[in-house]
């Protein structure tokens, strides 16, 4: 109400029973209408649960509370805990997105290993171009399947080369070193580690390893676990990008992933493991230490 509103801003200059009285108004319904105001806790959870909404129409609806409350505090500059953050997620109908049950994909030869586990399930690198990790997925669409091939820097987290074929060929994962190694120039001794599938332990794609001076690295057969950053990925793409609708064509699917992988996840999409910064991010908070790396 109007008058209401006017005694609230004059209250600090005239005496709520004098105005109550000469604008004609009860004060008894004066005081009720100031509790039914929204406090100041409430018109805070207003706003902040506008910006999550805005936050996570931004992240394409992927983020959870803990990624949503790094945006708040890391670039907005919020001082907000991670409770509030999920109490008001959870009251406006915001979600993250849940990973559906691995299953195994690789196709392997019988018989064939051609180089040792050099990791041991260790997945930290102090510096950039130091270990790859590299896997296959299979992705459906209408007009039939697609397999993408990854190959990450356990570094930065970051996907530094990809492939994408209607065939399960050797060049799949060579195309997707070749990528690797134009974007980065990384020195030899460099470590690619995957599992044991037949497009790594193919002839094409060790004579390609041997000649830019990388080590191959082999997972035991069937464990998952041995190659755990590099399933991690394709289970993150598909919860966030795959499994959300159908796909009618190849080419549709393939702009997308192009979309997923070089403007969200490498450029924007916080990762724990990188104390909530995109690999992007996390690059270039520790650039001496790249250049250090391309400088050897």
């Amino acid at each position: 109400m109007s008058v209401f509103r006017f005694i609230a801003a004059e209250k600090a200059s005239h005496s709520i029973a004098i105005m109550c009285r000469v604008l004609e108004v009860s004060r008894s319904g004066y005081h009720a209408w100031r509790r039914r105001l929204p406090g100041p806790r409430a018109l805070e959870d207003a706003r902040l649960t506008e910006r999550i909404r805005e936050l996570h129409a931004k992240r394409r609806g992927v983020y959870g509370s803990p990624r949503i409350w790094s945006d708040l505090v890391l670039d907005d500059g919020e001082r907000i805990g991670r409770k509030r953050v999920e109490r008001l997620m959870r009251q406006a109908g915001l979600s993250g997105l849940i990973a559906k049950k691995w299953r195994a994909t690789t196709v392997r030869v019988p018989g064939v290993r051609v180089a040792d586990d050099l990791l041991d399930r260790n997945f930290a690198a102090g510096a950039p171009n130091r270990c790859w990790v590299a896997d296959i997925t299979y992705l459906r669409t209408w007009q039939g399947w697609l397999y993408l091939v990854a190959v990450q820097d356990l570094y930065s987290r970051r996907i530094v080369g990809w492939a994408m074929a209607d065939h399960l060929g050797a060049e799949l994962v060579t195309d997707a070193l070749e990528m690797a190694l134009a974007h980065r120039r990384p020195a030899r001794g460099l470590i690619w580690h995957s599992d044991q599938g037949s497009q790594f332990v193919s002839l094409a794609f060790g004579q390609k390893a041997r000649a830019a001076g990388i080590a191959q690295s082999m997972g035991s057969k069937g464990d998952c676990f041995d190659n755990a950053v590099a399933e991690s990925f394709f289970a993150t793409l598909k919860k966030e990008l795959i499994h959300r609708r159908s796909w009618p064509t190849k080419a549709e699917l393939r702009t997308e992933v192009f979309d997923y992988i070089e403007t969200f996840y490498n450029r924007a999409r916080r990762h724990s493991t990188l104390g909530q910064r995109s690999p992007d991010d996390y690059e270039k908070m520790h650039l001496p230490v790249i250049e250090q790396e391309q400088a050897a």
